[in-house]
């Protein structure tokens, strides 16, 4: 159990890192925008910025297929190397790229080069990451266990809101904006370095060794590809799909949108912004495992139920309400509120999907349908909603949120409920 525990640790601390990195760059496009994007308004060098958000995302779904076969080939272990490794290259070159203003347009072309590496790493960190949790979980526990894969991830967003916090009480709003937003990918790149040596400890997962094992004991015919093989898995594909439309795109909207939506439409501070969505994930954070631990009691089903029929109903009230707030306590409780039901998909995603594959097949089958569909739905989130709030009807894109929110629901409604039909529970 130690040893085991150990090895959830460490995978998750470089989790946790891999996401700080990703998410540094929506934390600080508010101050670096302007850096790479000289003309125009604020809403203009956001819409930029976000484009840029997404682009990275396109990178995913080929970061899932590499990286899942990769997993499945030579272990899960060794693509949380690979993965680490090339987030910290991502977070490197944009500490040092040089603005528009020195060498024109290949400052812009340099960033896209950047996020690209970042959206290869974070695409085939997913499904690797949540392969190895779900498996090095014991199947009472394993809702609980693979739920630190969000812990993580949101305590790598809040690490990157703290930073931010830090730097505006250090330096000014200019100087943030002339150079100090380059600190956080700085540090985002030598703490990719310590996470690589920490991963370097974990051990492989029993059902990735069982496997190796029996294919190295009975030799095998010509197998086809992984790609041939995943599609054996058609109903398991789609549910991965349609379970994470709506979760992705709820999720980026109440986090990564969220600050500058506060900032853009509610007229906040970027200092009042960034506290209250540091507080509100704070929270979320906290209830990650708590929801995941209530699933291995309840089941799967009944808590992606919840965040299903909350975003469904409660998307449109509570954008329009967290638009008006007239003050950052009643943000910090809006926004909370809409946490708690996020918290029911994230908390339990990653451990639903693993369920569904089979060992040989899990790392692609988690990574990849899941990063085709966050590189579509939930990278352009943000581009949607500032290119809605540019044209005026911004209200738009509440309803955007909520029609992927329900098409997610009626998935949830006709799913089996992983948690006792789990191919990996005849596995241990």
């Amino acid at each position: 159990m130690a040893s085991r525990i150990r090895s959830i640790f460490s995978g998750s601390v470089g989790n946790l890192v891999e996401w700080y990195d990703w998410y540094v760059y929506s934390a600080f496009a508010l101050y670096f925008a302007p850096s790479f994007f000289p003309e125009g308004n604020q809403t203009a060098q956001l819409l930029n910025s976000a484009a840029i958000f997404a682009v990275g995302f396109l990178m995913r779904p080929l970061g899932g297929w590499l990286m899942g076969r990769y997993a499945d080939r030579a272990g899960r272990k060794a693509a949380l190397l690979a993965s680490v490794l090339l987030m910290c290259g991502g977070s490197l070159l944009i500490a040092i790229t040089p603005t528009y203003r020195q060498i024109g347009v290949a400052a812009p072309v340099l960033l896209v080069l950047a996020r690209l590496l970042q959206g290869l790493s974070v695409g085939g960190e997913y499904g690797t990451s949540a392969t190895y949790l779900s498996e090095m979980a014991d199947q009472r526990n394993r809702g609980f266990f693979s739920s630190f894969q969000y812990v993580t991830l949101i305590a790598g967003q809040l690490l990157a809101l703290l930073v931010q916090i830090g730097l505006q009480q250090l330096l000014t709003p200019a100087e943030l904006q002339a150079w100090g937003w380059r600190i956080p990918f700085a540090i985002g790149a030598a703490a990719a370095l310590v996470a690589l040596y920490l991963r370097r400890t974990m051990e492989e997962t029993d059902a990735f060794t069982r496997q190796t094992a029996a294919e190295a004991s009975a030799p095998q015919p010509a197998q086809p590809g992984k790609l041939a093989v995943l599609l054996r898995y058609p109903r398991e594909v789609l549910t991965v799909v349609g379970l994470t439309l709506g979760g992705t795109v709820v999720f980026y909207t109440f986090t990564t949108y969220t600050q500058k939506f506060l900032v853009n439409t509610a007229g906040f501070s970027k200092d009042q912004a960034t506290l209250v969505s540091f507080g509100a994930l704070g929270v979320a954070m906290l209830l990650q495992p708590l929801l995941g631990g209530l699933s291995d009691r309840v089941g799967r089903r009944p808590v992606l139920l919840f965040f299903g029929i909350g975003a469904t109903l409660g998307t449109v009230p509570l954008m329009t309400w967290l638009g008006q707030a007239g003050s950052p306590g009643a943000a910090f409780g809006l926004l909370v509120a809409a946490l708690v039901i996020v918290s029911g998909y994230t908390s339990i995603n990653a451990v639903v999907k693993a369920e569904l594959f089979p060992t040989e097949i899990r790392a692609l089958g988690v990574g990849l349908p899941y990063a085709l569909t966050v590189a579509l739905f939930g990278g352009s989130a943000e581009y949607v909603a500032l290119l809605a709030k540019s044209k005026g009807v911004e209200s738009w894109f509440y309803w955007y949120v909520t029609a992927c929110a329900a098409i997610s629901l009626v998935v949830y409604l006709r799913m089996a409920d992983t948690r006792d039909t789990s191919r990996m529970n005849n596995e241990e």
